[in-house]
């Protein structure tokens, strides 16, 4: 429709009207309408051929990224766009391809949380991180703020952090498991000694533990969650998950510490 009549507005000083299809020519000028029974054959055939070549498992599910362009059902995206912030399916993947030809488009695994990966204030990857902050910036924010800051690129800092992170679950683990065996591997005597005169010496010593377990329990789990990580594009989210294992480990060794001051006084 927009085409006609933009084509038919360039002819209204003639009077003359033709069709761009056939050239066939008209005086006075067309009242145009919509074929309908022509467009619910295309429609059909559309649906048709939508359900045809269209696997059940390219349709987005839960837990997955919808592509942003989809309109009605949405398809599963297989890639955002780091300068567009969009989400893309495999048909709207090869359209945004054709469109951005010849220009620099950095693309990454589709991902829910594209806000994540962008500086709010330069609208930029987030693809530097600063040691002296601890936080990942673009490198605007490398020019500006961090000036003179201790800087690396944002794939360099995981790489250490997801080495020393396994390292130091491991180390948890077994500063956890030592402790375990060491104070519990004389609990008869221990409990005995103290079980008429301090009770409640006891459900400390049980509650600190069940605090050990569950904090090593956490570790393990950010350790799954660097492990899934590791499979990410996703620099950022893998760096401030890092900083949580970090504060997770300090938090294990003060109470493995005050453990073992409470039990070695209740002893004396």
């Amino acid at each position: 429709m927009y085409c006609i009549t933009d084509c038919w507005n360039q002819e209204d000083p003639k009077g003359v009207y033709s069709c761009p299809q056939c050239r066939q020519t008209f005086t006075p000028r067309p009242v145009i309408c919509k074929n309908v029974v022509f467009a619910e054959m295309v429609d059909k055939l559309k649906k048709t051929k939508l359900h045809a070549v269209v696997p059940a498992h390219c349709y987005a599910g839960p837990g997955d990224v919808e592509c942003d362009i989809c309109t009605g059902t949405k398809y599963k995206a297989i890639k955002s766009c780091l300068v567009c912030l969009n989400s893309y399916c495999q048909n709207h993947l090869e359209q945004h391809e054709n469109f951005v030809k010849g220009k620099k488009h950095d693309l990454m695994d589709a991902t829910g949380k594209l806000q994540e990966v962008i500086c709010r204030k330069h609208d930029k990857l987030l693809d530097i991180y600063c040691r002296t902050d601890q936080q990942c910036i673009c490198y605007l924010c490398g020019m500006d703020a961090h000036k003179n800051h201790d800087t690396v690129t944002a794939v360099e800092e995981r790489m250490e952090k997801q080495r020393s992170a396994l390292a130091a679950v491991e180390d948890s683990e077994k500063i956890f498991t030592g402790n375990v065996f060491s104070q519990w591997s004389g609990s008869a005597e221990f409990t005995q000694r103290i079980r008429d005169q301090e009770k409640a010496a006891v459900s400390r010593a049980e509650g600190l533990l069940r605090r050990l377990e569950q904090e090593v329990d956490d570790l393990r789990r950010t350790d799954a969650e660097l492990e899934q990580l590791s499979h990410t594009d996703n620099h950022s989210s893998f760096l401030q998950v890092t900083l949580f294992l970090s504060t997770t480990k300090l938090s294990t060794s003060v109470a493995i510490g005050y453990y073992g001051s409470t039990t070695s006084g209740n002893q004396g």
